[in-house]
């Protein structure tokens, strides 16, 4: 792992928070800790997720959110599905289905969506079938 973690503002925190509590569960990710104005020092909102009590992927209120490309790791082919469909459930928008990808790696297994937001969203799995 190279990156500790991220953050990223969204337009309706509600939906955004709902969305991801959704969309990441099949993933073994959930929200971790959230924080409003008397710790993030302004007006909003903030709520990270992650895996074993540490929040990596935080989502905060206060946008306009720029458009990111985020890239969550799934133990199994089986888990990106299960994003997939959650995501499409939840209100995402296709972005490419769960399938192979070797123009990027030859075991390079996601699928992406284009959450509430915006942002382009992917689940991916690197291990062989």
């Amino acid at each position: 792992m190279i990156i500790d973690h991220i953050g990223i503002a969204v337009g309706d925190y509600q939906k955004a928070k709902a969305f991801y509590e959704a969309v990441l569960a099949p993933l073994g990710i959930g929200p971790i800790k959230e924080v409003g104005p008397d710790q993030t020092g302004s007006d909003g909102w903030a709520i990270g997720f992650g895996r074993n009590e540490m929040p990596r992927f935080w989502i905060a209120s206060g946008g306009p959110a720029t458009r990111m490309h985020i890239a969550f790791s799934a133990d199994t082919r089986d888990q990106v599905h299960a994003f997939y469909e959650g995501a499409l459930a939840a209100g995402a928008v296709d972005n490419g289905p769960p399938g192979i990808r070797p123009n990027y790696q030859p075991n390079y297994y996601g699928a992406f969506v284009i959450d509430p937001e915006g942002h382009n969203i992917e689940a991916v799995c690197h291990k062989p079938g």
